[in-house]
């Protein structure tokens, strides 16, 4: 007796069937994702009007809210491992499911930040100074824009989309500084409760986080589309002393050539800019560094624009007399040297602290 038909498939037949369960499993899976983001923006837009509108019914469901965001992480978590168990992918399937397993944790956490910013609504005593309400509209704009822009990049597998909006979210860099100022002056106004100044940060810094996570969903979707990882981080530092014509000097040269891939290296002077110590120019040119080719910047320019940096490193002590504030994103390290005049003594103190500093920005290499 013959088979019955149907009973036996060709190779073809194989191989379409099971493209077939391939793309309806990625198609569920994208579903999952489409679905979560939807939920996550529309928590971020909501967080946002129950601050601005001290609405306590819409900052209460955003609550709730975050527990079905919750479950979808969970499903979507389990959705892609099941994939990887049945399909064994491999190149651009690969790609895309841990992409989706990251962006499922990044999507939690962002649902995470609705969360507090809601919270932390419901703890507002009065309504928030005037100052503070345009910023915290002009944020939520932006990050709920980004988190749209970003997502609707990954749903389309587009990398144009996806560096577009990584560009706008370096745009909003320096906003944080400006908003914390304002949070700053409202405090110092002494109208509005010490406990609601501390929510309305928490706010602030929430939506300023989900800018940054829309930037990792992006990155997520260069990567499922072309297998390019995110670059690793650059540092802008500046070296600053009382003279700015020898330790500074030596101590950015140096950077430029030690660490030429780890970011810009500058040097400056608190005094007139003068010209380079003859002694450290000649103990660099014996270390194959031309400090002749050194322009420091001016003071001025260093106290205007601090927060363009993300380390200073003060070689004399004194720069807290010289910086009225440190900007909230740079970071100020206070490094005396023993001997400053001296600069073979010099050269050998910050060898071996740029070289701790540059273990812990960098990273040890494993090789």
């Amino acid at each position: 007796l013959g088979a019955p038909p149907g009973a036996l498939q060709s190779p073809d037949m194989a191989k379409g069937l099971y493209e077939e369960r391939l793309e309806r499993d990625l198609g569920s899976v994208r579903k999952r994702v489409r679905r979560m983001g939807k939920a996550v923006v529309i928590a971020v837009q909501n967080a946002t009007r129950a601050v601005l509108a001290h609405d306590t019914e819409l900052a209460t469901d955003t609550i709730l809210g975050d527990l079905p965001i919750n479950r979808q992480a969970r499903d979507l978590d389990h959705r892609c491992h099941v994939f990887i168990a049945r399909h064994l992918p491999s190149a651009g399937h690969l790609r895309f499911i841990s992409s989706a397993l990251r962006l499922s944790k990044t999507l939690e956490r962002i649902g995470d930040y609705a969360e507090t910013i809601a919270r932390a609504a419901v703890h507002l005593s009065v309504p928030p100074p005037e100052s503070v309400v345009r910023d915290i509209e002009m944020l939520g704009k932006h990050a709920a824009d980004i988190l749209e822009r970003s997502l609707a990049a990954y749903d389309k597998s587009s990398v144009v989309d996806a560096r577009e909006t990584q560009v706008r979210v370096r745009q909003y860099g320096s906003t944080f500084d400006k908003v914390f100022q304002h949070l700053v002056t409202a405090g110092n106004d002494k109208q509005h409760p010490i406990e609601d100044l501390f929510s309305l940060e928490a706010i602030c810094n929430r939506l300023e986080r989900i800018l940054h996570q829309g930037k990792n969903i992006c990155e997520q979707t260069i990567f499922a589309i072309t297998g390019e990882r995110k670059g690793d981080k650059t540092f802008d530092i500046l070296f600053v002393d009382d003279t700015g014509t020898g330790p500074s000097l030596l101590a950015a040269s140096f950077c430029r050539r030690a660490y030429s891939d780890a970011g810009t290296f500058q040097c400056a002077g608190w005094a007139k800019v003068e010209e380079p110590d003859p002694s450290f120019v000649t103990f660099a040119g014996e270390k194959d560094l031309d400090l002749d080719a050194e322009v420091p910047l001016l003071s001025a320019d260093v106290k205007n624009n601090v927060a363009d940096f993300d380390i200073v490193i003060d070689l004399s002590g004194g720069a807290r007399e010289h910086i009225r504030k440190v900007p909230f994103h740079t970071t100020l390290l206070r490094w005396p040297l023993e001997h400053p005049s001296e600069p073979d003594a010099v050269h050998r103190q910050l060898v071996h602290k740029l070289g701790d500093l540059m273990d812990i920005l960098l990273g040890e290499d494993d090789e």
